[in-house]
């Protein structure tokens, strides 16, 4: 087999156990508890604010690689 079609392979595998490791904590992670953010307290399930959490951080992490990977002029 050549690098070429083993790489597509290994995506796929990584995806999957990825997927399992995501669907395992969602299940883990159920009870809920609250949090405060600033004058407002929200009750929600752990695994919701971890994946809100995530989305948070990979947001700001676009913003950084935008702002720094764009030329100065």
């Amino acid at each position: 087999m050549q690098m070429d079609a083993i790489i597509p392979k290994l995506k796929l595998v990584a995806l999957l156990v990825l997927a399992v490791l995501a669907i395992v904590m969602v299940i883990q992670n159920t009870q809920a508890v609250a949090t405060r953010l600033l004058f407002v307290t929200v009750s929600m399930p752990l695994a919701a604010l971890l994946v809100l959490t995530l989305l948070i951080g990979f947001a700001g992490g676009v913003l950084v690689a935008l702002k720094v990977g764009k030329p100065r002029a």
